[in-house]
């Protein structure tokens, strides 16, 4: 008869079709049950986070829900970083583990439900009875509240007769909001009244108002007010019309970008959070412009937030366009009057840095001509990010995948590759990410390596030094030594792995991706550009964060 762990298998494998993990006892009749009688692929990564950051990549690329899979004890707590910054970017995975036998904890066991409690992620732990409504509930869970859930496999019961597995229902999400109510009713006329009158309006847009699948009314929205666009670093590319749109707002953006969105008198956000980095501390908009926002949050998200509307996105920038519509108002005239391509510039580098290391800005913009123009981002965390999110454009918001920004972790680039990897696997995936971040991942290299394969490419930017550390402390006059890493050569470390490996010194070393990219994919393998840049050159979006303090 069918294991509990075979009617999990089989359960899980009706709503998803993908899992990454690190096979161990507790999950070990999972992994056999899903392998010999289900569709489902297993991904082997190489540490249990990795696993968890796969799934999360690979929902952000794809918008399909996937799981993860580690063992009990020491397993699950090497997932909880990864975790933690699931529940932050409210990413829907399962997180497959085993659990304490229902005996009771043994000798080395830890307090499973307590820790991913401790994250933010709630644990649902199947019987030998109820196994299959379990999972299906759990997976319900994931994608009503989006959120990533545990599903936890008691020891004892793995090998347990369970009968044969169950019809379920098919998990529906229906994520409900709460209908408007007069006063956000009231909100929307001020929104309409403002955006009628603007003479400098500014529409702004975040990660929600892409998977409200919002780009096209929001492009239209612009388009009837006259307005520029900008998107926060998760919503680049949700705009149809590049002529008008200004790029990501915040420390990211262009200096001559960011003075135009000063100059607004009007902005409406659409399903962007306004953290501090967006808003610039504050001073993204002038004093004296109106600001709105739309999103999902119970209330708004930022001081300067002047009228909130909580909604879908795509719904109300219908509803405030239709209403527009209705008492003729005309667009205004500003998007036509200033040269948008020439405030979206950057700054172009000057080859070498102070230092005579390659000036990252420089290598960046280099970057930006060179990559091939399928490309999925894949970003790690540090100070190293500015330069990818500066230089490098992408088509749309699910071709920018940044794990651990949420929690503001660093050491989930190399796992988040293969998530990437799996869910478009007709693009190129470029993984940017520091030498202190690769060096904490450095065992999923090889799952990146493997699993990307040809089309893959590792940007390590290598200053020799945690950069975030040395220019938040570091110029404070703090001990320097414990922020400086000895110069890795990552080329040679991923020549072991089965990669091409290349130490890029000069602007010039850079060519290397031209003769990658001329190869086909099945003919080339997983390339690294090992990047011996300037840590004397600071990213724009830092200098913010330090003069913050």
């Amino acid at each position: 008869m069918p294991s509990v762990s075979a009617h999990v298998a089989a359960t899980l494998s009706r709503s998803l079709d993908t899992v990454f993990g690190v096979m161990g006892n507790g999950n070990a009749y999972f992994l056999d049950a899903l392998e010999r009688d289900t569709a489902a692929r297993f991904v082997a990564v190489r540490h249990e986070a990795a696993g968890v950051a796969a799934a999360d990549a690979y929902f952000r690329a794809s918008g399909r829900i996937a799981a993860a899979t580690a063992t009990y004890g020491a397993g699950f707590t090497n997932t909880l970083t990864a975790l933690a910054e699931a529940v932050q970017a409210r990413t829907p995975l399962v997180l497959l583990v085993g659990d304490e036998p229902t005996s009771g904890l043994r000798p080395w066991g830890v307090d499973q439900i307590a820790l991913a409690d401790g994250v933010g992620a709630r644990t649902y732990t199947v019987g030998h009875r109820d196994a299959a409504a379990t999972v299906a509930i759990a997976i319900e869970h994931a994608h009503t509240y989006r959120v990533p859930v545990v599903l936890a496999i008691p020891y004892d019961l793995a090998t347990r007769d369970a009968g044969p597995v169950p019809a379920t229902a098919d998990p529906v999400p229906d994520p409900q909001l709460p209908p408007r109510t007069p006063f956000a009713e009231a909100v929307l006329d001020g929104i309409v009244e403002a955006l009628a009158g603007a003479r400098r309006p500014v529409l702004l847009g975040g990660r929600g108002a892409w998977l409200a699948s919002a780009g096209a009314v929001l492009g239209d929205l612009a388009e009837a007010t006259g307005a520029l666009t900008a998107s926060t670093a998760l919503g680049r590319g949700l705009f149809p019309d590049a002529r008008f749109d200004l790029g990501v707002a915040g420390g990211f953006g262009a200096p001559g970008a960011m003075a135009l969105v000063r100059e607004a008198d009007v902005a409406v956000v659409f399903g962007a959070a306004l953290n501090q980095f967006t808003m610039r501390f504050g001073e993204l908009f002038a004093p004296g412009a109106r600001v709105f926002q739309v999103d999902v949050a119970p209330t708004a998200t930022h001081p300067n937030v002047g009228g909130y509307v909580r909604g879908d996105a795509a719904e109300v920038a219908g509803e405030i366009l239709r209403r527009l519509r209705a008492r003729g108002a005309r667009p205004s005239d500003w998007r036509h009057s200033v040269d948008v391509a020439a405030a979206r510039q950057q700054e172009p580098g000057a080859g070498t840095g102070p230092d005579g290391r390659l000036d990252p800005r420089s290598a960046a913009l280099r970057l930006a001509e060179l990559l091939p123009e399928d490309r999925v981002i894949v970003s790690d965390g540090g100070h190293f990010l500015g330069w990818s999110n500066m230089y490098w454009p992408v088509a749309s918001p699910d071709r920018m995948i940044m794990v651990g920004t949420a929690y503001q972790s660093i050491g989930l680039g190399f796992p988040s590759v293969p998530g990437a990897a799996v869910a478009r696997p007709e693009s190129t995936i470029v993984l940017t990410t520091g030498d202190g971040g690769g060096l904490m991942a450095l065992a999923d290299l090889e799952t990146a390596v493997r699993v990307a394969a040809g089309r893959g490419i590792a940007v390590v930017w290598n200053d020799a030094q945690y950069g975030a550390e040395v220019n938040n402390y570091g110029v404070k006059g703090l001990a320097l030594d414990p922020m400086l890493i000895p110069e890795v050569d990552f080329a040679a470390v991923a020549r072991g792995f089965g990669a091409e490996g290349v130490v890029v010194r000069t602007v010039a070393d850079l060519d290397a991706v031209a003769e990658w990219t001329a190869r086909s994919p099945e003919e080339r393998p997983f390339l690294l550009l090992d990047l011996r840049v300037s840590g004397a050159v600071i990213a724009p979006f830092w200098q913010e964060i330090a003069h913050a303090g």
